[in-house]
């Protein structure tokens, strides 16, 4: 996407500045929770913008090290080390890559709504409760305890603050975002009102050199891809989710088409030359994907600004970034918080199928007491049961007799696992004539279970010396037909008005 004026440039850069802020503290965050140096989580946020940017499928979207990547690195680094973690990162990337060249990516579009808002809502309460582990201190013993007194004041105070600048300031002025004049007027309130309260730097130095190419330590054999792969696997499947999750929700937000596949692609080269360059790796933020599109920024240089401003800091400007107040931060999440969050789902209440209802919930629950992939799995797995059980009840019967007393039961719905016991039902063998027919010329047979099912009927009819034919079967159905004749002792009935290979006639 091309930038077409000053003004749509300067939106994206200066977007790509706020974003580039509330990386920090997120990387931060995330390397401690994966047992690795700082550095490693920023030279990730760095490396990974500035490449899906680059080469990505989503213009807007932000990506770097993330905790659902995170927490699922921490068992591998404190067993193995942090070079078989890098060995990781490059693999996960190399899979990623692969799912991408092998356009896996639009299956993503089968993600139903319901799970779709269940993962928005339920990672809007897992962006505010993050935020909470900011109003904690250490202990006379050494413990993290929740903040009390003026401290606690102090942050919901500037907090507030920052919150009221950000939703205020587009009443007045649009000429920069709102959310970067928020962390800038609190952050200079802070440090020239010598304001006590936590900053950047009291989670931990951001300085930092480039970062270098340097080649995973590990042993290239048999064992270590025994000990690499399994979470390699993991972190791709969870870093595809999330990434193209966010991006369906950027679609959707700016009326716009991301492209999957090339998202793919993109996030798993950003992965293997990551891991080269000593960062944990990473995949969509939605975070700060919400914070880009919320301030305009639909547009890719967005990312590499983010990213180039990230580098910076490490570079350059450590010193000023460490002073910024945790607060201002702390605010613009909640922000991100609210502006994620589905408000309009409440009114679902009543209005759509109760099981739809209850898919959105078990999405959200699932995805803050566990993490987004296991969250979208099941929310997935539910709703293709509710479809499979709901469409089961569609199959139904009409019965009639031909001239020559032949029985017909004119077949209407899918046969499959599901509707099999229902299919069963709608026949009284004992009751039949001697000849019975089974008319498909309304129904499908769709998978092994259905095939088992007919075979069954037929051996019903077949034990009271009665015969079951089959009538105008679709090509598919006698194709699965054809290959379990073995198996199913039926006759294909040859009608002179239909062929049964042929449905195109009936």
């Amino acid at each position: 996407m091309k930038i077409q004026n000053f003004p749509e440039l300067k939106t994206n850069i200066l977007s790509g500045l706020t974003v580039a802020l509330a990386l920090v503290p997120e990387a931060i965050a995330f390397a401690l929770v994966a047992q690795v140096h700082p550095l490693v989580g920023l030279y990730a946020a760095f490396l990974v913008s500035l490449i899906t940017s680059l080469i990505g499928g989503r213009p807007g979207m932000i990506s770097g090290a993330t905790g659902a990547l995170a927490v699922v690195m921490v068992a591998l680094v404190v067993q193995h080390g942090v070079e078989y973690l890098f060995a990781t990162v490059v693999l996960m990337g190399v899979l990623q890559i692969i799912f991408g060249l092998a356009k896996f990516g639009k299956f993503i579009r089968m993600v139903p709504h319901p799970v779709m808002l269940g993962f928005v809502n339920g990672l809007a309460i897992v962006i505010f409760l993050a935020q909470l582990n900011h109003f904690k201190v250490a202990g006379p013993d050494g413990s993290m305890v929740w903040m009390q007194g003026a401290p606690l004041y102090t942050m919901l105070g500037l907090i507030a603050l920052t919150l009221l600048i950000i939703y205020l300031l587009p009443l007045l002025t649009k000429i920069i975002p709102s959310t970067l004049a928020g962390i800038a007027a609190v952050s200079a309130l802070v440090i020239f009102a010598g304001v006590d309260t936590k900053t950047v730097g009291d989670l931990a130095s951001i300085k930092g050199s480039l970062p270098a190419f340097h080649l995973p330590d590990v042993p290239l054999n048999w064992e270590t891809m025994k000990i690499i792969f399994p979470y390699s696997l993991i972190l791709a499947g969870i870093g595809l989710i999330e990434s193209l999750l966010t991006l369906n929700l950027i679609d959707d937000m700016t009326q716009t088409r991301g492209k999957p596949n090339r998202a793919s692609v993109g996030q798993g080269v950003a992965n293997v030359v990551t891991g080269f360059f000593g960062g944990m790796g990473g995949c969509a933020m939605i975070g700060q994907s919400m914070i880009n599109v919320t301030n305009g920024a639909v547009k890719n240089i967005s990312g590499i600004a983010a990213a180039l401003f990230l580098l910076s800091f490490i570079l350059f400007a450590s010193e000023w970034i460490e002073m910024i107040p945790l607060a201002a931060l702390i605010g613009l999440m909640f922000m991100v918080s609210e502006k994620t969050f589905e408000w309009g789902s409440f009114r679902l209440f009543g209005k759509v199928p109760t099981p739809d209802v209850i898919v959105v919930i078990t999405v959200a629950v699932v995805t803050v007491l566990t993490d987004l992939a296991v969250a979208v799995i099941v929310g997935v797995i539910i709703s293709a049961l509710v479809f499979a059980w709901e469409h089961a009840k569609q199959i139904e019967v009409r019965i009639s007799t031909e001239e020559h007393g032949w029985k017909v039961y004119d077949l209407h719905g899918s046969l499959f696992f599901a509707s099999t016991q229902n299919f069963m039902a709608l026949f009284s063998p004992k009751l039949d004539p001697d000849e019975v027919v089974i008319d498909f010329k309304n129904a499908r047979v769709k998978d092994h279970s259905a095939l088992e099912a007919i075979d069954l009927l037929a051996e019903r009819y077949s034990n009271l010396g009665k015969k079951l034919h089959l009538r105008h079967l679709s090509p598919d159905c006698l194709e699965l037909l054809e290959k379990a004749r073995g198996m199913i002792e039926v006759n294909v009935l040859e009608d002179p008005l239909y062929h049964p290979a042929d449905n195109r006639l009936g």
